[in-house]
């Protein structure tokens, strides 16, 4: 494999070398760049897959997605607005989840997508959207992560510690103002069903939708130090409190500002770093501010929690029921375990949304 990979770099800077560029200082600079730049898409790759990539190829590792067009009955001007982030890291489930969205709309080109990334991130992680769905009606917003600096709080699994993983609380404050209602989804799921039957449920007034979990051992959320102080445990008193996931949720987008959901969220999270009340990243102040009173939707539309838990990642079976998304919360990723040939048996439910390449995981396993 080494060899190749040298072989590989060698013609590479030859064909660098050879590139008829002015001696000037911007020819020197476009030499540079050219021999220096990272390929376009490098997410969903190993350190170690990432710097060959770096050294050896400059074309995305996606494929182009097939277009999908509007069937019969859709009107042009019922946009449907979903929200996810754009981290390096899960780009290659971010794919996947946008693949399977629009395979399984009646209405695809009514879709508008909003990706939250952070102001470090590399222009290139939506260049790979452009050109593995070059048709896509999208945004990218910049996220500064100085927003919550100093205001996270370590947590059980360094990834929930990411300032992105904390966008979502910000998302009414970077999303045009045009926009009245959103979904937002995280990048480690895939949708079965049309997802515009998830978009029309009636919010009855409330700033949120998102499936409960009423049976879910709620005080398992915090800390017991918060159940201790009877100023704090009093949080939920004249609410019927149950769990619900942050990674499946329809807001409306003008309420939350109306609200200022935002700064009570913040508040949480200022509480938490000094008496350390939860221990699971940005889902908790979520609970303390809405647990109890948002509207609950048919649990078919987040079959969470396949990625195990937060610590060992085991494999865990579909809950009971009909399905329309398929949710890999919890340490392990299908994309991860499906690479290291050791999958859980729901991961071959992510697989056929896979758009990564196969041939540059061939080309690294020789």
């Amino acid at each position: 494999m080494y060899i190749a990979i040298a072989i590989a770099i060698i013609l590479s800077f030859i064909a660098a070398m050879t590139t008829p560029l002015p001696l000037n200082r911007d020819g020197l600079s476009s030499l540079l760049l050219l021999l220096l730049l990272p390929s376009l898409c490098l997410t969903g790759l190993t350190l170690t897959e990432a710097r060959i990539w770096r050294s050896v190829a400059f074309e995305n590792v996606f494929r182009e997605a097939p277009v999908y067009n509007n069937g019969k009955g859709c009107s042009p001007s019922s946009t449907i607005h979903v929200a996810m982030t754009l981290d390096e890291n899960y780009l290659r489930g971010t794919m996947a989840a946008v693949l399977s969205i629009l395979q399984h709309s009646m209405c695809p080109e009514n879709f508008e997508f909003h990706f939250l990334q952070t102001s470090s991130s590399s222009p290139r992680i939506s260049s790979c959207i452009s050109s593995t769905f070059p048709y896509l009606n999208f945004r990218v917003y910049r996220f500064d992560s100085n927003r919550v600096q100093g205001k996270i709080s370590r947590s059980i699994r360094q990834a929930l510690d990411q300032p992105l993983n904390y966008a979502r609380i910000y998302l009414a404050d970077l999303i045009m103002d045009s926009v009245k209602r959103v979904i937002y989804l995280d990048s480690d799921l895939v949708v079965v069903d049309d997802i515009a039957k998830l978009w029309r449920v009636d919010l009855e007034g409330k700033v949120l939708a998102a499936p409960e979990y009423c049976h879910a051992n709620f005080t398992m959320y915090f800390t017991d130090r918060f159940w201790s102080d009877q100023r704090l445990a009093r949080t939920f008193e004249g609410r019927r409190p149950c769990y619900f996931n942050t990674g499946v949720m329809v807001v409306d987008v003008e309420k939350w500002r109306h609200l200022g959901m935002t700064q009570r969220v913040e508040e949480w999270m200022a509480v938490q770093k000094q008496k350390r009340i939860y221990l699971l990243g940005s889902l908790p102040p979520f609970l303390l501010v809405l647990a109890g009173n948002i509207k609950a939707v048919d649990h078919r539309w987040n079959q969470h929690g396949l990625g195990g838990d937060n610590i060992e990642g085991k494999c865990r079976s579909l809950h009971p029921g009909p399905i329309s998304l398929v949710h890999w919360s919890g340490k392990g990723k299908p994309w991860l375990r499906l690479d290291s040939r050791k999958p859980c048996i729901v991961d071959h439910l992510w697989a056929p949304y896979d758009l990564y390449r196969s041939e540059n995981k061939h080309f690294l396993e020789e």
